[in-house]
């Protein structure tokens, strides 16, 4: 099969001398020497730098300003000490499959990311249909990412408007038209200013780290009197009733995942990233470890600042941070800044979200992955866009967002499930690698190589997003009602039978795996 071009590039005809330079804009020789190996023909435009994926990665993970959002859940189970802990935990757990994907992405560079992966290092027999499988899930994973950033979004920009006008009444289709207002302006600047992106990128990382000074030194210096750093570090409290300490911190471990996930985005702009195959792992390593600290010293500054609990939580902007703002600096102004900090944070972060999930849709789509994979795989000839992807990405999250007029319930369940879906493809992928390794098979040439300590860091991290995984689907009560019931485990299961059955019908039909496509003797 050393010959043999990905389906896409059939379908569309391949181009003798490669895609002119107006498509192929900025590929190096390395670029071009990864794309021939793995058989792809480019058709995106290399418009990254380091910098600016760097940039990407930071703003769309924006791990501080999302643990500001979604610490209240770690609160209720664990406490302070159990949102601080659970955290630094979660981090270095995250940062061992993060370093174990770093080095996949330096040997394959492509944006199909975890299941190009499977299909290239998974043990021969199974190569085809565990690629099929963690295809699903990383397109779905970063599909319903798209609505529910944007709910977290939608939910600020309520709770600011709650905070400056008391009378306002909320309603879910308020909710649900914000979102979709903000998925229609993130998905403009997708394509009529793709270009401006990498400049844009530059600016929200810039952004990034000045709000966040903007917010750390008013909760510093205007914040209540700081609480023990004994009792804020080795209070831990078992909000959710689970009747064992311990458990309780273990539950609320999501809201340290949900704000670390992500620095695979980088490996699904690998065809748009100069250089990528250096350029990825070093970015993806540096948006882990300076995203993580920092969520680590914010976590750590909002808990001390955090007063009584009981009464943020019941705070009429149903936005905790926000009353825990007001209460540092006693202004309706000053909350309005900082909030709007986090605002615009997020709404880059959804710029991001949805360029990496219609990249990665786009991707498994060429390799005849989905239903319709010859619409999906289409490439604007003259953007060097993957146009029909984005428009399926936005559509479908705005078919999301309208569950939540129905029922926030359900939206939430959809929504949460990409959480879940997105660590079961880290660790298929990961344990795909540390079996090459068990079985002492030749792994490819690579910039960034873990060495002699890689099958250590590659157990470790099939270990930690195993567990995270089984941690992900527990209900936030022992004995919750159907409402407070975590369905994410049923739509997950649901998802991957369709896709089981898909597969045996007419996924293996047509799906042969990227892996069929890699020229073995480049």
């Amino acid at each position: 099969m050393s010959d043999t071009k990905s389906p896409a590039d059939s379908e569309a005809g391949e181009i003798p001398d490669g895609l002119p330079s107006t498509i192929a804009d900025g590929s190096t020789p390395l670029d071009k020497a990864d794309m021939y190996r793995m058989g792809k023909t480019p058709q995106l435009h290399r418009n990254f730098r380091f910098f600016s994926i760097f940039g990407f990665t930071m703003v769309l993970m924006q791990t501080w300003e999302t643990e500001l959002n979604v610490s209240v859940f770690g609160l209720v189970n664990g406490g302070t000490g159990g949102v601080i802990w659970v955290y630094f935990g979660a981090f270095l757990g995250l940062f061992f499959a993060i370093l174990t994907m770093a080095e996949m992405a330096s040997m394959a560079p492509t944006t199909g990311g975890q299941y190009h992966w499977v299909s290239e290092f998974a043990p021969r027999s199974s190569q085809r249909f565990l690629s099929f499988i963690v295809g699903w899930l990383s397109v779905l994973g970063w599909q319903v990412g798209n609505p529910a950033i944007c709910f977290l979004l939608a939910q600020q920009i309520q709770g600011l408007v709650i905070l400056n006008n008391p009378s306002y009444v909320p309603e879910r289709w308020h909710l649900t038209l914000l979102v979709i207002a903000i998925l229609t302006v993130c998905m403009v600047l997708n394509t009529l200013l793709y270009r401006a992106l990498p400049l844009l990128e530059t600016l929200a990382l810039v952004l990034h780290t000045a709000g966040f000074l903007a917010v750390l030194i008013p909760l510093w210096t205007m914040g209540p009197k700081l609480q023990s750093a004994h009792d804020v570090f080795f209070t831990f409290a078992d909000g959710g009733g689970w009747g064992n300490t311990g458990l309780s911190c273990l539950v609320g471990i999501l809201s340290p995942i949900f704000s670390l996930l992500g620095p695979d985005s980088a490996t699904h702009m690998a065809e748009e990233l100069q250089d990528a195959s250096k350029s990825l792992p070093r970015a993806m390593i540096a948006t882990a470890l300076l995203n993580g600290v920092s969520g680590f010293v914010m976590v750590v500054t909002y808990c001390m600042v955090l007063g009584d609990l009981e009464s943020v939580l019941q705070t009429p902007t149903m936005m905790p941070f926000i009353q825990v703002f007001y209460n540092a600096v006693g202004s309706y102004g000053g909350v309005t800044a900082m909030t709007c900090i986090m605002i615009i944070m997020a709404s880059c972060g959804v710029v991001n979200n949805i360029a990496t999930s219609s990249r990665q849709l786009w991707a498994f789509a060429r390799d005849r992955g989905v239903p319709f994979s010859g619409w999906f795989a289409k490439v604007h000839p003259r953007l060097g866009l993957p146009l029909n992807a984005l428009g399926a990405s936005y559509v479908f999250a705005v078919l999301l967002s309208l569950i939540n007029i129905g029922s926030t319930v359900a939206f939430n369940i959809l929504t949460s499930l990409g959480v879940g879906a997105l660590l079961s493809s880290y660790a298929i992928s990961c344990g795909c690698i540390a079996v090459k390794r068990i079985r002492h098979e030749p792994l490819l040439p690579r910039s960034f190589d873990l060495g002699r300590t890689g099958l250590v860091i590659n157990v470790l991290s099939v270990s930690f997003l195993v567990f995270t995984f089984i941690m992900t689907f527990f209900p936030p009560v022992p004995e919750p009602t159907l409402e407070m019931m975590n369905w994410s485990i049923l739509v997950y299961g649901t998802v991957v039978v369709f896709s089981v059955v898909y597969y045996i019908v007419r996924g293996r039909l047509r799906y042969a795996g990227p892996v069929e496509y890699v020229r073995k003797s480049a």
